[in-house]
């Protein structure tokens, strides 16, 4: 009987050590100079820990990142994962008529190309429903990560086609994490999208649609000083200041938006039968 407690007492303390080594991993990457100052100086806003911890990331996982823009997120994603795990960057087409969208792609591969020891194994894959939705080998995700963008699939009527690529990217059992501009409960949600921001409701029933189940919400990116009423839409407030010096001061004030950050999973295909996925 000692012996087993023994040995469930050292069972506990190794996971305990292995989730705590995670943990000052991800705050050491999180703190290194790779991320530049005006970068570090959003994650009072993005609580970029907090998050990932919440997503449950570990950095022996193969992670998909969705739309990465300019790589905010890229910085902490690529060197956690770059020795044990595996990150796909899921970015616009650099053969894209659109010039926002070329000329994202192009300044995302000059970023990683300038600091090769830190993303050298990012793996650049393409996402522009419907043509292109390879973002990784099928079943093949721990995690699919997307920060700030089902608003900008909602004005082309590509939601339900991102969100399916997801699922078809994840092993059963992978997590779906969102973070998105969150709207008022009761305001009724326009399908395109036009303010940036979502109602929770929707972006669930997206994920659900697509066949995902509802895994669990925090508050972590949560800001009550945002009123969400503003003639230019979320970008009225920082770092986009779409109003420029109208009223500046009041936006700064107010912070970035109020944000959900909710996770889904992908359930095992041995647990649930056909029915449970139906749209």
């Amino acid at each position: 009987m000692i012996k087993i407690l023994w040995i469930l007492f050292f069972l506990v303390n190794v996971t305990l050590v292995k989730a705590n080594d995670n943990s000052a991993s991800l705050q050491q990457v999180i703190s290194g100079k790779q991320r530049s100052s005006e970068h570090k100086a959003r994650d009072k806003y993005r609580h970029p820990q907090q998050t990932l911890e919440f997503f449950e990331v570990k950095e022996n996982m193969t992670v998909v990142e969705i739309w990465p823009g300019e790589g905010w997120y890229t910085e902490i994603l690529a060197p956690f994962l770059r020795n044990k795990g595996k990150l796909y960057a899921g970015h616009f087409s650099p053969d894209s008529k659109q010039s926002y969208y070329k000329k994202g792609v192009e300044n995302f591969v000059k970023k990683l190309h300038k600091q090769p020891r830190v993303f050298d194994k990012v793996d650049l894959t393409v996402l522009q429903a419907t043509d292109l939705m390879a973002i990784a080998p099928a079943e093949s995700a721990d995690r699919v990560l997307t920060f700030r963008n089902v608003h900008n699939w909602m004005k082309n009527d590509q939601a339900y086609l991102v969100f399916k690529a997801m699922y078809n990217a994840l092993k059963p059992g992978g997590i779906l994490g969102v973070v998105e501009h969150r709207n008022n409960s009761l305001k009724s949600q326009d399908n395109k999208s036009e303010s940036g921001y979502l109602s929770e409701d929707y972006v669930i029933a997206l994920a659900r649609n697509a066949g995902f189940e509802f895994l669990g919400k925090s508050e972590i990116n949560s800001n009550s000083k945002d009123t969400k009423d503003y003639s230019g839409g979320v970008w009225t407030l920082p770092p986009t200041l779409v109003l420029g010096d109208k009223n500046r001061n009041k936006y700064l004030a107010i912070g970035e938006s109020d944000r959900m950050t909710i996770k889904f999973i992908k359930p095992n295909k041995s647990l649930f039968t056909g029915n449970n996925l139906s749209h």
